[in-house]
C-alpha cells in the first residue's frame, strides 16, 4: 500500500490523519489475519522514526525521505512525489521479482507513485480515492480554499491507470463515473468498517464520570479535523441558538469538540474558540485534542447526540463509531453520510448547514428522551452491520478480480522488479 501525505502510524484526529489512517490500519490488519502480509509506504516526517515499523505481524510500515521533516502541508507534496518514488526505489530494489502481487494507493498523491511501481512491477494498481477534489469543490465551506486543477488533473490520470478502482459507497463510484470518466467495469464498491470490539454500547454515567462530565448535561459532540470543510462552527453557531431558547430551564449545555486544526483551519487554529465567545457560549465550548479510540469510545457513549455537519464526506467514519457506541448521529445530508446514517432511523440527516435548522433538529431530540433511546439501540444494530472483517473479505475480491483482469490482459514484464516487504509476501490467488 501507499499513503504518501499521512502515516497509519499517525493519530487520527489533527493535521492531516483522519479516516483515512483509520482505514488503511483497520484493513491492514485484517489482510494479514487473513495470510497477506501488508507493507505500506509514507513519507518520513521526523529523523527519529526508522526505516521499517512492525504494525502488528504481517503488517510493516515503511518511511520515505521525500524533502525536509518539518513544515510542508499536503499542498507542499505533488513536488516531493519524484523524491518519495526515487527513495522507495533505492530501498526496495534488493527484493526479488513476483514478489508483490498487488499495490494498493489511497489518496491521488499516493496513486501517482503507485501508478510507477505498479508499471514497474508489472502488477495492477488498484487506487481509492477517500476524496475527490471535483466534489469537494462542488460544496465548499463559505471562504474555503477550493482544490487546484493540479490535483484534478493528477486524480484523472490516477483513474485512468488504475486497474481497479475500490469506492466507498455507490455514490462515490458514480461520481468517479460523472466526474473523471471512470469504467464501471473497472469500479468496485466496499464500504468502510468499525472496530466493533472498541465501540461498543456501555454505561453513559460511567463514562461521563471518567471524563469529568456533568451527569444531566445535554451533550453535544464533535469529533473531528478543524476545518471548514467539517464544519465545527455550525455546531457552535447551532448551540448559540440552542443556549437561548434554553434560558432559564436550568438544564446545563456542553458543546465537546475532539480534534486539531487541519488543512485550510491552519490560517486559523483559535477560530472556534473566537466564534464560540463571540456568540456567548465559551462557556459551554469545551475542546480536547484527538485521544485514543477507548477513550474516544467513552466519548462517544458519554454524548446524548453525535454531530457530523461536514460539507463533504466520502464515508463519514465518526457516524460509524458513534452509533456502534449506541448514540445518534445528527449528520449533513451529504456524500457516505446518506448511507452511515439512516434518517429518522438511526439519526437525523439535515439539509444545508444553517445554524437555525441545525438548533432545530438538534433541540427536539435534545427534548425527547425516548427517541434518543430508540434511535441508539437502531444505531448499534446497524453499524454492528460494518465490521472490518467484512470490509476486508470484500477488498480481498476486489484484488482479486484485479489480479485475474491483469493476467487475462498482461502487460508487458518489468525489465527489473522492486519491492520493499521485510518478509515472505502473502500470495492472492486469482479467481475468476
Amino acid at each position: 500500500m501507499v499513503s504518501v501525505h499521512t502515516s497509519p502510524l499517525e493519530q487520527p484526529g489533527t493535521g492531516d490523519a483522519g479516516g483515512l489512517n483509520v482505514y488503511v490500519v483497520e484493513l491492514s490488519r485484517r489482510l494479514a489475519a487473513r495470510g497477506v502480509a501488508v507493507e505500506v509506504a509514507t513519507r518520513r516526517t521526523s529523523s527519529s522514526q526508522p526505516e521499517l515499523v512492525e504494525l502488528e505481524p504481517g503488517v510493516h510500515v515503511r518511511h520515505v525521505d521525500a524533502g525536509p521533516y518539518d513544515g510542508l502541508a499536503k499542498e507542499d507534496l505533488p513536488g516531493q512525489l519524484c523524491a518519495f518514488s526515487a527513495g522507495l526505489m533505492r530501498v526496495a530494489a534488493r527484493v526479488p521479482a513476483g514478489h508483490h502481487d498487488v499495490v494498493h494507493t489511497h489518496y491521488w498523491l499516493s496513486g501517482q507513485v503507485g501508478w510507477l511501481f505498479a508499471e514497474r512491477w508489472g502488477v495492477p494498481l488498484v487506487h481509492t480515492m477517500h476524496t475527490m477534489a471535483k466534489v469537494k469543490n462542488a460544496s465548499l465551506a463559505d471562504g474555503d480554499t477550493p482544490e487546484p486543477f493540479g490535483r484534478v488533473i493528477g486524480e484523472q490520470q490516477v483513474v485512468e491507470a488504475a486497474d481497479r478502482l475500490v469506492a466507498n459507497t455507490q455514490e462515490e463510484a458514480d461520481d468517479l463515473v460523472r466526474h473523471y470518466g471512470a469504467d464501471p467495469r473497472r469500479t468496485g464498491v466496499v464500504e468502510p468498517g468499525v472496530d466493533l470490539d472498541v465501540f461498543r454500547p456501555g454505561s453513559r454515567a460511567r463514562a461521563r464520570a471518567r471524563l469529568g462530565l456533568p451527569p444531566d448535561a445535554d451533550v453535544l459532540l464533535f469529533v473531528g479535523r478543524l476545518q471548514p470543510l467539517k464544519a465545527p462552527d455550525v455546531l457552535v453557531a447551532a448551540a448559540a441558538h440552542l443556549r437561548h431558547r434554553r434560558a432559564g430551564t436550568g438544564r446545563p449545555l456542553v458543546v465537546a469538540v475532539l480534534g486539531g486544526p487541519s488543512g485550510t483551519g491552519l490560517a486559523r487554529p483559535t477560530a472556534l474558540l473566537e466564534q464560540a465567545r463571540a456568540l456567548g457560549v465559551d462557556d459551554v465550548l469545551r475542546t480536547s485534542p484527538p485521544v485514543p479510540r477507548p477513550a474516544l469510545a467513552d466519548w462517544y457513549r458519554a454524548a446524548d447526540l453525535v454531530t457530523v455537519p461536514s460539507y463533504s464526506e466520502s464515508f463519514g467514519l465518526v457516524a460509524l463509531e458513534a452509533q456502534a457506541c449506541g448514540t445518534p448521529v445528527v449528520a449533513a445530508a451529504v456524500g457516505g453520510l446518506r448511507r452511515a446514517v439512516v434518517d429518522g432511523t438511526t439519526g437525523v440527516l439535515v439539509d444545508g448547514h444553517d445554524p437555525v435548522i441545525w438548533a432545530d433538529a438538534l433541540e427536539a431530540l435534545l427534548a425527547d428522551e425516548t427517541r434518543r433511546a430508540r434511535l441508539g439501540a437502531a444505531a448499534a444494530r446497524h453499524a454492528a452491520g460494518f465490521g472490518w472483517d467484512v470490509t476486508a473479505e470484500r477488498v480481498l475480491a476486489e484484488y482479486r478480480r484485479a489480479v485475474a483482469d491483469f493476467r487475462r490482459y498482461p502487460t508487458p514484464a518489468p525489465a527489473a522488479a522492486v519491492t520493499g516487504l521485510p518478509a515472505e509476501g502473502g500470495r492472492l490467488e486469482a479467481s475468476g
